[in-house]
């Protein structure tokens, strides 16, 4: 189970920080939609991209990091992301600090979850009824990974709409939700070594991680 969880779990977490604007619809467009029509609409979309691209597939570094950018990055509040992820170190953090624990955390992403980028390759996305009130700033939209080659996987998908636009802070993936699993690893460090002793660590791995 352990592997079948880890195998499959880019596929899952891209998809649902995948879902981006300008895939599929001018954001004016794309602000009239619910979050689960946008979701049902984007991430088919992001899928094919994936499917149809081989270097995205094989983790490549620059392909992944310009894929993120121009088709992932508009649609998450991943400032949001952050801030939840490093909890009380976020609000201890002074506004240089903040912007590197953004920057790291991405890396972060990038490094963690590209390599099962080539696991995406029969899936389609099924939605679960969506039941939101219009006034509503606040959503779960609920859904399912499908393939054929096992059962359906969960993942669903925390947003907040800003202004007109709705935008993607927190995924779930057969119950375990990215924020909290990153907010409880983060936890230990901050715990040693405080917001320095985090970013340290964030950039240690991560350099790692750019020099293969």
């Amino acid at each position: 189970m352990m592997n079948y969880f880890k195998n499959s779990l880019l596929a899952r977490v891209l998809l649902a920080l995948g879902v981006t604007v300008l895939m599929a619809a001018p954001l004016r467009a794309a602000s009239t939609q619910t979050p689960d029509e946008l979701i049902r609409k984007l991430s088919t979309e992001v899928i094919e991209k994936i499917k149809a691209d081989k270097d995205i597939q094989a983790g490549d570094p620059k392909k992944v990091s310009e894929f993120v950018d121009t088709t992932i990055m508009p649609s998450i509040n991943f400032e949001r992301m952050t801030s939840l992820a490093v909890g009380r170190g976020w609000r201890e953090a002074n506004p240089e600090q903040q912007r590197r624990l953004i920057v790291e955390f991405r890396i972060l992403l990038l490094r963690t979850y590209s390599g099962a980028l080539s696991k995406v390759t029969d899936q389609t996305v099924r939605l679960k009824p969506f039941r939101a009130d219009p006034t509503d700033t606040d959503v779960i939209v609920r859904s399912e990974l499908v393939s054929r080659r096992g059962p359906p996987i969960q993942f669903d998908y925390r947003m907040q709409k800003i202004g007109e636009v709705w935008k993607i802070y927190d995924v779930n993936v057969l119950g375990v939700w990215l924020v909290e699993t990153y907010r409880n690893q983060f936890a230990q460090e901050l715990n040693n070594g405080g917001v320095d002793g985090l970013l340290k660590s964030l950039g240690e791995k991560n350099k790692q991680y750019a020099q293969g």
